[in-house]
């Protein structure tokens, strides 16, 4: 019954390793906010189109 003491493992889930932050992997947030933008106005101009088209 008494089994010897183990060390914990380091990655027992095999979770991939995690990244490391920083200017190199930091998000490109700019990037991001421009193609929400782009959204945006793409979904304004669509609903203006539809309506003036629909009336």
């Amino acid at each position: 019954m008494s089994e010897p003491f183990e060390e914990p493992q380091q990655n027992p889930m095999n979770h991939p390793e995690e990244q490391a932050s920083g200017v190199d992997g930091s998000p490109k947030f700019g990037r991001l906010l421009i193609i929400l933008v782009i959204v945006v106005i793409g979904l304004g101009f669509l609903t203006w189109a539809s309506e003036a088209y629909y009336s």
